[in-house]
């Protein structure tokens, strides 16, 4: 059964960020938690900790550390949609996030969308507004586990390359 939900956190981002990862919408776990890959199975914080070779705390401040020591900015496509659970194949009805309001505010140079989903809705709804090209990155989600943990970190390496 699909619910209409509203993104109900910010951005994160600093005047300073150079990197911009998308994701489609925040699970239910992130929505109740109020920030990005919040889920204890999603893959992302671990993935970064291995592709950056740092510690990343558990707390949603260590985490907003990390992301601003390495100028990367994070939010997501969407602003609202219909969504059944966390289910990026069930979004329909979609109003997406103004991207470009963003990169006005930053030194965004790169952006990154994590899973079809978001790499398909930033094409088709961001990128003639933007100009900036995006690059696919395989989704972190625990729903994404045909895609072996050290494939996925080989793919984000290119993050650390900027």
């Amino acid at each position: 059964m699909e619910n209409k939900v509203y993104h109900t956190f910010d951005a994160f981002y600093n005047s300073d960020s150079r990197i911009l990862i998308l994701g489609s919408m925040p699970s239910v776990k992130s929505r109740e938690l109020g920030f990005y890959y919040m889920h204890p199975k999603n893959r992302f914080w671990q993935i970064l900790s291995i592709v950056f070779n740092e510690y990343i705390g558990k707390s949603i401040d260590d985490k907003k550390q990390f992301l601003s020591k390495h100028k990367i900015a994070l939010w997501d496509v969407i602003e609202s949609c219909d969504i059944d659970g966390s289910s990026d194949s069930s979004i329909k009805n979609v109003i997406v996030n103004d991207i470009k309001s963003i990169l006005d505010k930053t030194n965004i140079k790169y952006i990154y969308c994590t899973g079809k989903k978001a790499f398909e809705l930033y094409n088709k709804y961001c990128f003639n507004n933007t100009k900036v090209s995006a690059v696919y990155l395989y989704s972190p989600s625990p729903a994404n586990c045909a895609i072996s943990l050290d494939k996925i970190v080989e793919n984000y390496k290119v993050i650390n390359k900027k």
